[in-house]
């Protein structure tokens, strides 16, 4: 079974214009992205970036500008290419041994497929674990569709005891939500369980 065309297939209209083989795009998305350059799929849950200008949306060379989000997590985030990203803003990217999960909120890395083939196949065997689909439901049926460059992010962050429930989510601006967990993530980067934080909430 060819699990990116069936991934692609119950996906959004492309977001970004048709990628041709010849474009340069990463050679490890070349198939996805020529199916269907960029898309939202489990009602927005999971979001993968187009390859070329697509604004208003990000495309994957502007979210993967040092500049943009990245500088703000130091050497946590130096290595791979992010390519999609779940409902709370946490990252998929590739490395030169397979897709890998980056978690923003403490920018740690798990391989998670050995190729975007495999990687598409654990999105749809598990959305609910990889997308996290059902808090993103839940939101959506409360407050409507979540809007076009938003992700939602804990109030207070997962890592800092947050709950896992639709009262603690709150609509972020993607780029935003990034940098400030980056700097989470470095200042909690190295600090053994169990450490206090004072966590500063801007309304």
């Amino acid at each position: 079974m060819n699990y990116v065309a069936k991934l692609c297939a119950i996906a959004s209209p492309p977001i970004g214009a048709r990628v041709l083989d010849a474009r340069p795009c990463p050679r490890a998305l070349t198939t996805m992205l020529t199916a269907r350059n960029g898309f939202y799929a489990f009602e927005a849950a999971l979001h993968v970036f187009p390859f070329g200008e697509a604004a208003p949306e990000i495309d994957l060379e502007a979210w993967n500008s040092p500049k943009l989000w990245r500088d703000a997590y130091g050497d946590l985030a130096v290595d791979g290419h992010f390519f999609a990203e779940d409902v709370f803003g946490n990252q998929f990217q590739l490395r030169g041994d397979g897709v890998w999960s980056f978690d923003a909120e403490t920018g740690e890395g798990d391989r998670v497929a050995a190729d975007v083939e495999a990687w598409a196949r654990l999105m749809l065997e598990d959305r609910n674990f990889w997308s996290g689909y059902p808090l993103g439901h839940e939101w959506q049926q409360r407050n409507g569709p979540l809007p076009t460059g938003m992700r939602l992010l804990p109030i207070v962050p997962f890592i800092l005891g947050g709950d896992y429930e639709v009262a603690n989510l709150k609509p972020v601006p993607a780029i935003e939500g990034m940098n400030f967990r980056g700097h989470l993530a470095i200042e909690t980067h190295a600090l053994p369980d169990g450490s206090r934080v004072q966590l500063m909430v801007r309304k």
